[in-house]
């Protein structure tokens, strides 16, 4: 069961990325954009939670960290993006499982048979072929420690996120906590850009509006609520790397939707890419 909520995960944050990409094409504020997402987030888990009257308890705390990790993993990604090749910043955001499979083994002492290795590995490298690019060249390292802090504080989050499920924290709380502090976050850093360019005379006319911007993001908030619920219920009964892993597959989806928005075909590392997560997918349901 662990598998079919990993891979609505997938699904979701597969959306979410691609609703990501469309807006980065639009002249809209990032940061406000992202406090709509997180807002909509905990608007969701609160009204959810009352109307099914879950328990408020202390261990639902954890969401804040949970809150903070995520805002700081998204700032990193960010800034890799702005001064960094996008081709390596992608390949580093991709692979949190291996932070995850370290971490869980070190805290939790969780380890893989060796067909759930094998899966393991083998949709690893389906995630780097899949976020390769031809034009990468690994003597532009510029930005890489961006790259590497999102990776490391993603990898976090999922490891802060399997947690919370062992502490058996209430979902829906938990979540609100966590969306809750990230909207803080996010609007905060939306609120300290907008007092450094006070004054500064818009030069772009179609810009979006503040208005607009903020319940787009709540639009694409939508889907970041759906996976977070589907990826917290996977680590209620998954294996944390294994989870994270096919998470990270999420990546298709947005492969998929580019190649249908660019009339591109696929490469040939991409595909080999999408043969090798079949094959790893079914070496997990074949020896679970």
């Amino acid at each position: 069961m662990w598998m079919l909520f990993a891979l609505l995960a997938a699904a979701s944050f597969g959306l979410r990325g691609i609703l990501y990409h469309w807006s980065s094409q639009q002249p809209m504020n990032r940061e406000l954009m992202l406090f709509g997402v997180f807002s909509m987030g905990a608007a969701c888990s609160l009204t959810v939670s009352l109307f099914m009257h879950q328990e408020w308890e202390n261990e639902a705390l954890i969401g804040i960290l949970m809150g903070m990790l995520s805002f700081a993993a998204s700032a990193a990604m960010y800034q890799g993006f702005a001064v960094g090749k996008a081709s390596l910043i992608a390949i580093l955001t991709g692979m949190p499982p291996v932070v995850v499979v370290l971490l869980a083994y070190l805290v939790w002492g969780e380890t893989l048979s060796p067909w759930q290795l094998s899966a393991f590995g083998v949709i690893v490298i389906a995630v780097i072929l899949l976020r390769y690019s031809n034009d990468l060249s690994f003597k532009q390292l510029k930005g890489v420690q961006w790259g590497f802090l999102a990776m490391m504080f993603f990898g976090l989050n999922d490891m802060t996120g399997k947690q919370s499920t062992l502490l058996e924290a209430p979902l829906l709380p938990t979540m609100f906590c966590m969306f809750a502090t990230g909207a803080v976050l996010f609007g905060a850093w939306w609120l300290l850009a907008r007092k450094r360019s006070a004054g500064v005379r818009q030069s772009d006319p179609n810009a979006w509006g503040g208005t607009k911007t903020f319940f787009w993001g709540m639009v694409v908030g939508l889907t970041n609520t759906a996976g977070m619920v589907a990826i917290l219920t996977a680590f209620e009964t998954g294996v944390t790397a294994l989870v994270s892993a096919v998470v990270a597959l999420n990546v298709l989806v947005i492969l998929g939707y580019t190649r249908l928005y660019t009339k591109e075909k696929f490469k040939r590392l991409e595909l080999a890419g999408i043969a090798l997560s079949v094959l790893g997918m079914m070496v997990l349901r074949l020896f679970p």
